[in-house]
């Protein structure tokens, strides 16, 4: 089964948590802090397998999350680093944000990685906390939460010479006969629903010829198979745009095509094409292709005549596509797609306050939040250290101005406080 979507949430580890302990030895009556810190929670990792062809593994697994680190231990001990969750992808595969659409990563070689979750950081145990007023705290941080977010992968598939066409003009039979590719072959159109791959090997070079399915009106918009496989196309250097002889008219079925090519993508419709008419070897067809020719060439268009099923006039495509893929610069961006642009954060708040319809208070920030769960909330010291991120980030003074009062309920994040001077 191809599939060339999916959608999976990746959740990576949470860091491990700090620990609150003190020497313990026979003639050292007063041992300092020896709590350690935990260990960092496992990053979750696209990582890119040349032996992948489709994200079909998505298809019944779509969850995936990392461990979290070790918790801290006593004498200093760190927690142990958890170990990051790979998960292996086809090339091609582009990671976008499933919620904002934004483009993340386009994995094309072999080995890449991408890490999509990184792993939340291990909490400080107290002898981090020690300070000259404060020589025995009792005062440690769990460890900061993972990263968690959905994520969209699309499969373009990466080849070298494309073969595209309106249906049924005889592109699985070609690249039947040119490559080691087994597509499914039958004379109606829409046999092929899923892109096909072959090696097509000449003059002791290969390159990777892929049948794209076929083409109708409408396609940019998604009409019939559309969206689904013109994607694949722009990754293509050249192009074989195959025409049906037997279609009534086939240098309009050749300007249909190009249309959809550049209603998709512009950039699509300036690819190296090599246009081929099929079936050669049909009496009424081999009839009217001197009039097929001469119409393509009114459009500077220099046409093949082939019969895929003979392979009359085959060798000649191949060869014209590989001197094709020679002529083009050893380095091509394979995919045109916008480029993230990394800028410095706008000027967002750092928290916002708001009030339900209970009265209660409602903070909500990311670093707040983050604080909030990292903190051992059955420790009178660690409560204290809250309170002063809550006045350093001026939160306290926001909620005074806010109306906030001894005894009301102020939520943060998943924790419920009771608000007292």
């Amino acid at each position: 089964m191809f599939v060339d979507e999916a959608k999976i949430l990746v959740k990576s580890g949470d860091g491990g948590d700090g620990m609150i302990a003190f020497r313990r030895e026979k003639y050292v009556p007063h041992g300092g802090p020896a709590g350690g810190d935990g260990g960092k929670g496992g990053d979750v990792i696209l990582k890119v397998n040349p032996n992948l062809n489709t994200l079909a593994f998505f298809y019944n697994q779509n969850r995936f999350r990392a461990e979290r680190g070790g918790k801290g231990g006593s004498s200093n001990k760190t927690g142990a680093n958890a170990p990051d969750l790979e998960i292996e992808v086809p090339a091609g595969t582009v990671v976008r944000d499933a919620d904002s659409g934004e483009l993340l990563a386009d994995l094309t070689q072999a080995g890449e990685r991408f890490i999509a979750a990184k792993g939340g950081r291990g909490g400080k145990g107290n002898s981090r906390f020690v300070t000259s007023a404060n020589r025995a705290p009792r005062i440690a941080e769990k460890g900061a939460p993972g990263e968690e977010r959905w994520l969209k992968l699309e499969l373009k598939l990466i080849a070298d010479v494309g073969i595209v066409g309106v249906p049924n003009a005889g592109k699985s039979t070609f690249l039947s006969v040119v490559s080691n590719a087994r597509p499914k072959i039958a004379p109606y159109p829409f046999t092929t629903l899923e892109p096909n791959l072959g090696v097509v090997i000449y003059d002791a070079r290969d390159l990777v010829f892929a049948d794209i399915p076929g083409l109708i009106e409408g396609a940019h918009m998604g009409v019939g198979l559309g969206h689904s496989f013109l994607r694949h196309v722009a990754r293509t250097r050249v192009l074989i745009h195959l025409l049906n002889g037997e279609s009534d008219d086939p240098v309009a079925d050749y300007n249909q095509i190009n249309t959809e090519l550049t209603l998709y993508d512009e950039a699509l419709a300036q690819k190296p094409q090599i246009v081929v008419l099929n079936k050669l070897d049909l009496p009424q067809v081999a009839e009217r292709w001197p009039q097929i020719e001469a119409a393509l060439s009114q459009r500077g268009v220099q046409a093949l005549a082939i019969s895929a099923m003979t392979r009359q006039g085959v060798q000649q495509v191949v060869q014209r596509a590989f001197e094709a893929v020679a002529q083009l610069p050893a380095v091509q961006d394979p995919l045109n797609e916008e480029l993230p642009v990394y800028e410095l954060p706008t000027a967002e708040p750092i928290f916002t306050i708001e009030r339900d319809s209970s009265g209660n208070f409602i903070v909500k920030g990311k670093r707040i939040e983050r604080a909030a769960r990292m903190t051992y909330w059955d420790h009178d010291e660690s409560i204290m250290r809250f309170q002063k991120i809550l006045e350093v980030l001026g939160i306290t003074e926001a909620l005074q101005q806010a109306g906030v009062k001894v005894g009301d309920t102020v939520f943060i994040g998943d924790f419920e406080l009771e608000w007292s001077d």
